[in-house]
């Protein structure tokens, strides 16, 4: 299905999350025309690209209409400044779509008419391989249409699911935003005890990187939840269920994580705030 907008789409910050969403979008069949970058930071490549499908990327483009979606793609501490800029480009139906980290709907409408349409989304990292996951609310001013062209924005670079409680993007940020970290940690532990156990460091990488990759497929693939993709893999009394006493004895893997996720969701809780 071609992805198509009722206006033009203003990009505020095409770095590596922006940069992703963008080429998803162009992948989803997104007129280049109805697209403007506005980014005072533009790397290089990311200006060859937008050149390169004729994109207007540069400090202040000019549109040609108010924009149907305004996507705010920078870090926290400049999303707050450049808020007061947006406001003199939003128009009648246009939907502000923020994806800076900690920035809550109350911040993000601090600086804009109260009755503007606001849309919080939380993306991961492997939005840049088109594998991602968005977890977006709505404050009560977004219409079903803005809802639908806001999901098929952020669904060109993976799953979206939306909740209605602001409260529950703190644990999103700890499970989803910051998860992908947790894997890249297990991936880089296997590793070296691969090569604690007598393996080269390049076999030990390799068999590290594909095995947490390959499961990570089987899982998206299958139909069976994780606990009874662990059990298949466990024969009683077999190598895997030696290892799985060590990482299962008094849950301590399962506390670890715990503790991970809700050090996360207080942080997240902090920096909104």
């Amino acid at each position: 299905m071609t992805l198509r907008l009722a206006g033009p789409l203003l990009l505020i910050g095409a770095g590596k999350m922006g940069g992703a969403l963008l080429e998803g979008w162009l992948k989803q069949g997104l007129d280049p025309a109805t697209v403007f970058i506005q980014d005072p930071a533009l790397s290089d490549a990311m200006g060859a690209f937008a050149a390169r499908h004729g994109i207007v990327a540069n400090d202040a483009p000019e549109l040609p209409a108010p924009p149907a979606v305004i996507l705010i793609a920078v870090k926290p501490n400049i999303a707050e400044k450049i808020l007061p800029e947006v406001e003199p480009m939003v128009g009648e139906r246009t939907v502000v779509l923020s994806i800076a980290a900690g920035r809550t709907l109350e911040s993000l409408s601090r600086h804009l008419p109260d009755t503007v349409a606001v849309v919080r989304a939380m993306p991961n990292t492997p939005a840049s391989v088109g594998q991602g996951i968005t977890v977006c609310i709505a404050n009560a001013n977004v219409s079903a249409e803005q809802r639908r062209e806001c999901d098929a924005l952020l669904s060109a670079v993976g799953d979206v699911v939306w909740v209605e409680d602001e409260a529950l993007l703190d644990p999103v940020t700890a499970v989803s935003g910051s998860g992908p970290a947790y894997v890249f940690l297990l991936a880089e532990c296997l590793e070296q005890a691969g090569i604690d156990a007598g393996l080269s460091p390049e076999h030990a990488r390799q068999l590290a990187r594909a095995t947490v990759a390959g499961a990570g497929a089987l899982l998206a693939q299958s139909d069976d939840d994780a606990a009874t993709l662990r059990k298949n893999v466990t024969s009683p009394g077999g190598t895997t269920a030696a290892a799985l006493e060590v990482l299962m004895d008094e849950e301590r893997m399962k506390n670890l994580l715990s503790r991970a996720v809700a050090a996360a969701a207080k942080r997240s809780r902090e920096l909104s705030s």
